[in-house]
């Protein structure tokens, strides 16, 4: 039998600079696209859509080692928290195996 571990991230994030829903997607976009690129992980905008400065993003990351993958959730975290764009207001963090 395969031992996968599932992680799931969920960030909340404020767009302060944002005045309207297209200033927002612009920087959620070119978030989620350097983030994919970067930890190759499943990202999407999962909530707060109608808001002009709010975003909730979902972070998915496969493996069969649960430190592995607490490892790069965690450096996506790091990343997300040092962008200038958008401000890190929370997050959380899930296990399945």
């Amino acid at each position: 039998m395969i031992h996968m571990i599932t992680g799931m991230l969920e960030i909340r994030l404020m767009v302060r600079e944002a005045r309207s829903l297209k200033d927002k997607r612009r920087v959620i976009k070119s978030l989620r696209d350097r983030i994919k690129n970067k930890f190759n992980v499943s990202i999407a905008e999962v909530g707060a859509l109608d808001s002009h400065q709010q975003a909730v993003i979902g972070v998915a990351a496969v493996g069969n080692d649960q430190q592995f993958v607490n490892s790069v959730l965690s450096s996506v975290i790091n990343h997300m928290s040092a962008n200038p764009h958008a401000e890190l207001v929370d997050y959380e963090m899930e296990f399945y195996s």
